[in-house]
């Protein structure tokens, strides 16, 4: 693995480490192209402030800071400035807006919420309830939809616990989605190393029966990420399932 698109900085709130020390950390690993993506901060219509995003005035600083770097960088690294976002219908069109000042490469889809964070519920909280999983899936085909997005990161976020058969049904229309829109699905290389409920064998059984096609995602949320990534594993994981996996992954400009 030499390539990854998805790494954050301590601006979201929960993760640790200068740009610089993700990008030292990534050569010393062996990577040639490393993409950002940092969660994105959301216009909300409200006065709520998300703990788990960087702010609206935040994003010309992180845009400025890896810019800098890219050229300072270039030719010992490819350097890719993109963003992590979920799909909230209610506020789309006015942060699609609002990203288009800024040179971003590329956005990734992580559905950490079904909804919206204002009244919503957080994908990964366990859950026997169909109407989520249904809303799991449909906010996800529709945010890859939009054209947007580069790949899906993290599918198997939801924590459906339900009948297995409600959930391979559901899981497959996502799949076939994602081929249609001949789109990624990531395998999650942090929530592997921290024993989190995804990667999901039962999630990559379905995509590799659909024939999805897989990139892997250190999701680096500390430089030492990716000394530590359980790359081995992700890559065993797809070979289980039959999943073809691609490091050079077509990135769609939201702006």
């Amino acid at each position: 693995m030499q390539k990854n698109y998805h790494t954050h900085t301590p601006r979201c709130h929960h993760a640790d480490g200068s740009e610089r020390e993700y990008i030292e950390s990534a050569i010393d690993a062996g990577f040639i192209l490393l993409g950002f993506s940092d969660h994105a901060p959301y216009l909300f219509d409200s006065d709520y402030v998300s703990r788990i995003r960087m702010l609206p005035e935040e994003l010309r600083g992180y845009c400025d800071v890896l810019l800098a770097l890219r050229e300072e960088y270039r030719g010992r690294l490819e350097l890719k400035i993109g963003l992590e976002m979920e799909y909230y219908p209610r506020f789309f069109a006015d942060q699609t807006a609002f990203l288009k000042d800024y040179p971003l490469d590329y956005l990734i889809l992580g559905q950490h919420a079904l909804f919206n964070e204002l009244d919503g519920v957080f994908s990964g909280r366990p859950t026997e309830d169909e109407k989520l999983l249904d809303q799991y899936v449909g906010q996800c085909i529709d945010g890859l939809q939009s054209g947007l997005y580069s790949y899906l990161a993290h599918p198997d976020l939801i924590a459906y616990v339900g009948d297995p058969k409600i959930y391979d049904r559901y899981m497959r229309k996502l799949c076939r989605a994602a081929n249609e829109l001949r789109l990624p699905l990531e395998i999650n290389l942090l929530g592997m190393s921290e024993g989190k409920q995804y990667p999901n064998p039962a999630f990559w059984r379905i995509a590799g029966e659909e024939g999805v096609t897989a990139v892997l995602g250190v999701d680096a949320h500390d430089p030492r990420d990716f000394q530590t990534a359980p790359i081995a594993d992700g890559l065993r994981l797809a070979a289980e399932f039959g999943l073809r996996v691609i490091e050079d992954v077509p990135l769609r400009s939201p702006v």
